[in-house]
């Protein structure tokens, strides 16, 4: 098998591009899939700050590699849930990363916090998967917004989106398929979010990464039970095979196409929003946010 591009050897085979890439030109067809992304849907602009999460897996970390190496002002940010040797354990891949790659680096400590993750999970009747995504959101918003960036990135890839797009499809969410997309603009005190990767492939976020060397945390969380994601992504990985590029195409017409047509008015309807009467971040509440209320909870039963 030949590289498309140079002739050399190939070491990957991209059915859905019609493709096969020798390790030099992958890496040159994974960027430039980034940038084209990024430019297609006005990501972001040269000069601008962004900050990105990185939770240690392959995906974030690449995200950060590939963003810094296309030119762009790249800060990372990780929350130390404080679950034992497994935040340890993802904590220390991140820290080398940054170190390795002379990227600034912010820590948020849940246990600093009062939200250690172990603790919050002692005190709530609820999922403990949602409460750690929406606190997680918080610090992810909080931080972008005091500290000035001009956009928060996160490395869900297109396998991610489409799931997720399936999922909510499947329910006809009118609300959550109004928010699909690459970016989510910087509105009503939250910082403009964005996903540089949704042009790309698990598979091929997973090849650049380990030709770049990268080093990630891929152990589960011990408190995860599994999700109704990985269904769906196993779903459309049978149907890529049989019919190679449906999974960019079904995305990129929803995006083109579905969203406008049938849920802008959706999007434009939102929720009023209001500041947390003790931190200021917004909410629909019209009393805490979310994340005082478990706070409190908490140290309520601490």
């Amino acid at each position: 098998m030949k590289c498309t591009r140079c002739k050399a050897t190939a070491i990957i085979d991209l059915p859905s591009h019609n493709s096969a890439f020798c390790e030099e030109c992958f890496i040159r067809f994974f960027e430039k899939q980034v940038q084209k992304g990024i430019e297609q849907h006005n990501l972001l602009e040269k000069g601008e700050k962004v900050l990105v999460a990185l939770s240690g897996g392959k995906d974030s970390l690449a995200l950060a590699l590939v963003l810094s190496r296309l030119g762009y002002d790249v800060t990372g940010l990780h929350i130390d849930l404080s679950i034992g040797i497994s935040s340890e354990k993802a904590r220390a891949v991140v820290e080398r990363f940054c170190e390795k790659h002379a990227i600034p680096l912010i820590i948020k400590e849940m246990e600093k916090e009062g939200l250690a993750i172990p603790k919050v999970k002692a005190r709530l009747n609820r999922p403990i998967c949602s409460a750690c995504g929406k606190i997680k959101r918080y610090y992810f918003n909080q931080t972008a917004r005091e500290l000035g960036f001009d956009a928060l990135a996160t490395g869900h890839n297109l396998d991610d989106e489409i799931a997720r797009l399936t999922s909510n499809t499947l329910r006809w969410d009118r609300a959550y398929l109004s928010d699909q997309g690459p970016v989510l603009p910087d509105e009503e005190g939250f910082r403009k979010k964005i996903k540089p990767l949704w042009r790309l492939s698990e598979y091929e976020t997973a090849h650049y990464a380990f030709l770049m060397d990268i080093e990630n945390h891929y152990a589960p969380c011990p408190y995860s039970t599994g999700a109704s994601f990985s269904v769906l992504k196993s779903l459309w990985i049978d149907l890529e095979l049989a019919m190679p590029g449906r999974k960019l195409d079904f995305y990129q017409g929803f995006l083109e196409r579905g969203k406008p047509a049938f849920f802008t008015e959706e999007q434009n309807k939102g929720k009023e929003l209001s500041p947390c009467p003790r931190c200021g971040y917004p909410t629909s509440s019209g009393d805490l946010c979310g994340v005082c209320r478990i706070k409190l909870a908490v140290q309520e039963n601490g």
